[in-house]
């Protein structure tokens, strides 16, 4: 594990996420910015990049975690679970009073680590930009 913006391979956390379901098609660049304005933690086997998260952050009250993924080739191994637990353990990220996160299809591996929907959704507002990255293609 490792939060040195310079060990992280942004070639493969842009090819990861250009095909994600909630961020097709985003432009290089915006994954640049997105990553210089984050903490960013990689998950590693040897030298070679395998995972990442990235955590938008107050750093005194509150953090949204996204871009959350193991490749395909080693899920199934317990590391998303331990993947996120480092993120939740990282120094500058304790004593937080709220963590949120939005998800399609893991509730279950956050669940494990505390996790669960929204208590009073009436509370939570949004404005959501649908397919904001075809726009970027302009």
């Amino acid at each position: 594990m490792a939060s040195d913006p310079a060990l992280l391979d942004i070639d493969l956390i842009h090819g990861y996420l250009v095909r994600a379901y909630w961020c097709k098609g985003i432009a290089r660049e915006t994954v640049e910015r997105s990553l210089r304005n984050s903490l960013c933690l990689g998950l590693f086997e040897s030298d070679k990049q395998i995972g990442f998260a990235r955590v938008i952050s107050d750093f005194g009250t509150f953090a949204y975690l996204c871009d959350v993924f193991v490749l395909e080739e080693h899920q199934g191994k317990g590391l998303g679970t331990w993947l996120i637990q480092c993120v939740m353990k990282h120094p500058e990220l304790q004593g937080l009073r709220r963590w949120h996160l939005l998800t399609r299809d893991a509730h279950g591996l956050y669940g494990k680590v505390g996790f669960r929907a929204v208590a009073q959704p009436e509370r939570h507002m949004e404005l959501v930009e649908l397919n904001p990255y075809q726009a970027e293609k302009s």
